[in-house]
């Protein structure tokens, strides 16, 4: 019965693996529609959250599987509730990614304000927490969970970044107001993917300790 319940949890990291690769998959194609203002690839990101939700559901059905089948020991019940949790998160940051894209659908046609150099980092730096976050999971690395909330600070330097130059361009020019307000939106939502991906590792942090880590605390491993 153990070795096949062991079985299903490998099944269960497998499949947290490939929603990962998916979510970093919507992100790549709504970076990519944005900084080419690629109308096509907008539209193939914005139904590509489908293909996320999908795989959300069936993350769910084998983690209540393993709940309601077998009999998990504390430490099994932290790990099943915790990818439970991580999903939910991982389905957001799809969300936001197709977000992002019905944005560049509404910004298609006219050229940037100045080229979204910022954004770009900060799309790069919240696949890396994505990323980062998933493998600690699969690894039980407490250390790169911890790596990967103190990494927010970067994010959420870069949309203050974001934000200031935006705002001076609206100040210097009225004109730029609408795609300014449009383009602080989706920094915005690049900062919730890593808000997202910081949960994923504070999750990862209490399947393996039992402990949930709050936001700016010291990080033990270091």
């Amino acid at each position: 019965m153990r070795d096949k319940f062991e079985q299903q949890l490998t099944l269960l990291n497998d499949m947290l693996t490939e929603m990962g690769g998916m979510v970093e998959t919507a992100i790549a194609m709504a970076v990519k529609a944005l900084e080419k203002l690629d109308v096509a690839l907008a539209e193939k990101a914005v139904l590509f959250d489908e293909d996320v939700d999908q795989m959300e559901k069936e993350i769910e059905r084998l983690c209540l599987k393993l709940l309601l089948q077998q009999q998990p020991v504390a430490s099994d019940l932290r790990l099943i509730s915790s990818a439970l949790k991580m999903i939910t998160d991982m389905e957001r940051i799809g969300d936001q990614a197709a977000d992002i894209s019905e944005i560049t659908l509404m910004l298609a046609g006219a050229p940037y304000i100045k080229p979204p150099e910022h954004i770009t980092q900060m799309a790069s730096a919240t696949v890396k927490m994505v990323t980062e976050s998933v493998d600690a999971f699969v690894k039980k690395d407490l250390k790169l969970a911890y790596d990967v909330i103190e990494s927010d600070d970067v994010v959420d330097n870069l949309f203050n970044e974001v934000k200031f130059e935006l705002i001076d361009s609206i100040r210097t020019d009225g004109g730029n107001g609408e795609q300014a307000i449009d383009l602080i939106m989706i920094a915005k939502y690049f900062e919730r993917i890593g808000d997202h991906a910081t949960n994923i590792a504070e999750w990862v942090v209490f399947s393996i300790t039992g402990a949930h880590k709050r936001p700016k605390e010291k990080n033990p491993a270091q």
